[in-house]
């Protein structure tokens, strides 16, 4: 009989006025989301879309560390880059239109010497293994992904 293994993860949230947001997580500091000052706050933390982005990144690379000792894949170093476009309507609450991320661009540059097809191997591992970007595919949101040596 095959057993699930579940892992429950929890957060916290204390609205600290206006747009803003404190949120914990387990024993660490707590992190600020907020919005511009355009939006009518205070611009002291991302907000939560830069967050998700943000999630993208760290996820991809916690999965990239992990699978890449699985394959004996070297590396010294990696910049990312991501960017996802919304529609606003959306939040203004027309009719029809989405609210999350319409698409979102995502760019790994490894400082490795490994073969570009060993490259591929690990990109395609890691976009399949990857929760945060699974869940954004999942979402039907369009992902550009490219990994490339510098």
């Amino acid at each position: 009989m095959k057993t699930e293994q579940l892992v429950k993860m929890e957060t916290r949230g204390t609205w600290e006025g206006n747009l803003k947001t404190s949120i914990y997580a387990r024993e660490f500091e707590p992190f600020v989301i907020d919005e511009p000052k355009h939006l009518g706050s205070t611009d002291e933390g991302p907000n939560p879309l830069e967050y998700l982005l943000g999630g993208l990144t760290g996820c991809t690379s916690v999965m990239i560390g992990l699978i890449a000792k699985e394959q004996n894949f070297s590396y010294d170093g990696i910049e990312f880059k991501n960017s996802g476009t919304i529609d606003a309507r959306g939040m203004r609450g027309v009719e029809g239109v989405s609210t999350h991320f319409q698409t979102v661009s995502f760019e790994a540059i490894f400082s490795t010497d490994e073969s570009e097809d060993r490259l591929e191997e690990l990109k395609k591992e890691v976009e399949r293994r990857c929760p945060i970007y699974n869940m954004i595919v999942d979402a039907g949101v369009a992902i550009e992904s490219k990994w490339h040596k510098k």
